[in-house]
């Protein structure tokens, strides 16, 4: 996936990011970060909450529900986090029409970005590439046909490669 990411990086400018569901949490698996884009705290093994992230929401849109966060995990880190679970679940509808999940100030104040799914064999949900950036520096409608792009070309490469990825890839 490093090529398209790094190719993602070029395209948008923004910050760029691979993640993994891990129980209510995404994990980094790799982050690209634009020379002049912000200092966030993501980082390779870096966790953030599912719910307060693009990544996490366009993941949780496809996977299974015993994934969903409970109600108690819907804690907040801006005030623009979604915290009632019925509200993430309309949100997450939203992004199974859309193909693309969106942060709006919902993980770190200041910083929106727009993360797409990214499928391995048999259309399971494996995880999501994401950019991010700074409010007023980024436009995510500009950048999401890029990211939806990437998520898609990196999903290909992944089925084409199944028997070598899948055992690292795979849920236990």
């Amino acid at each position: 996936a490093r090529r398209h990411l790094s190719a993602l990086r070029e395209a948008t400018r923004h910050n760029v990011g691979l993640c993994v569901l891990d129980g209510f949490d995404v994990v980094y698996l790799d982050v690209f970060r634009d020379d002049d884009g912000p200092r966030l705290p993501q980082q390779i093994g870096g966790r953030w909450p599912a719910h307060a992230s693009c990544s996490g929401k366009a993941i949780l849109a496809y996977s299974d529900r015993t994934a969903t966060p409970r109600p108690d995990t819907l804690k907040p880190c801006t005030e623009h986090t979604i915290t009632d679970p019925d509200e993430l679940e309309r949100e997450l509808d939203q992004v199974r029409r859309r193909g693309l999940a969106f942060d709006r100030q919902e993980a770190i104040r200041g910083i929106v970005g727009v993360a797409a799914p990214i499928f391995g064999p048999g259309g399971v949900v494996l995880g999501a590439v994401s950019s991010s950036g700074m409010v007023g520096r980024i436009n995510l409608t500009r950048i999401d046909a890029a990211v939806r792009t990437t998520a898609v070309s990196i999903s290909k490469d992944l089925s084409r490669a199944q028997s070598v990825v899948r055992p690292v890839l795979q849920r236990h």
